[in-house]
């Protein structure tokens, strides 16, 4: 599976993405992420990608072309042409992934949506957007889904990206050693314990729920439900 950023800041995403379970499924290439940088795609000499918007407002906006044509470098011209013509089934083929605050907001369900296709490609805006018609041109290239990850509004969107990226790679077959390690396909709980069974802090004992020493499996999980 492969993972297309579409991003001026690459070596932030990658410290990230080299780093733990992401970095491991990476070397053990279950994954592969590649990186377009729109100022790669520019004619002018400055690689200046952002222009005042139209109407006034503050700040600046990402250009359109720029990012178009850095999604279809990621692309591929063969993988463009097998797209416009229809030879691969969408669920097996290309998606664009854009994101804005007022989009839907990205769930386990959409992440295991995201296994099913090849090529992810996830455009990482900055300043104040990017210029929208860009979003219209690539509809015409790739199937386009828009999200928010989480309430909050970021700087760019890499930290979203990144969230995707890790939320979609661990659910990839050996990814995680075992299905069943993917907390939302079992009973989990945010509350979780381990040795030693008691802790002395300041003269206060903080000990382990006494129904996870029972090894009382139908119980456990009934607190786990509970929690």
């Amino acid at each position: 599976m492969k993972f297309h950023l579409i991003t001026l800041f690459e070596e932030t995403c990658d410290a990230y993405l080299n780093a733990s379970i992401v970095g491991r499924a990476r070397k053990e290439k279950k994954i592969k992420v590649d990186y377009q940088n729109p100022r790669d795609f520019v004619n002018n000499k400055w690689g200046k990608v952002d222009e005042r918007p139209y109407g006034g407002g503050p700040g600046m906006v990402m250009t359109a072309l720029s990012v178009v044509r850095a999604v279809e470098k990621a692309f591929g011209r063969k993988g463009l042409q097998k797209s416009v013509l229809g030879l691969r089934k969408s669920k097996h083929g290309r998606v664009v992934i854009w994101f804005s605050p007022s989009g839907k907001q990205f769930t386990n369900k959409d992440a295991d949506a995201l296994t099913k296709y090849d090529d992810v490609v996830l455009v990482c805006g900055r300043y104040e957007g990017i210029d929208e018609r860009a979003k219209k041109i690539l509809k015409t290239l790739a199937p386009i889904k828009e999200f928010a990850v989480g309430e909050a509004v970021y700087t760019g969107g890499e930290i979203p990206a990144l969230a995707i990226v890790d939320a979609v790679t661990r659910r990839l077959p050996g990814v995680l050693g075992k299905d069943a390690s993917v907390e939302e396909r079992r009973i989990a709980s945010s509350a979780v314990y381990t040795r030693p069974e008691t802790i002395l802090y300041k003269g206060k004992n903080y000990s382990v729920p006494k129904v996870l020493q029972t090894g009382h499996h139908a119980n456990i999980d009934a607190w786990r439900k509970e929690k």
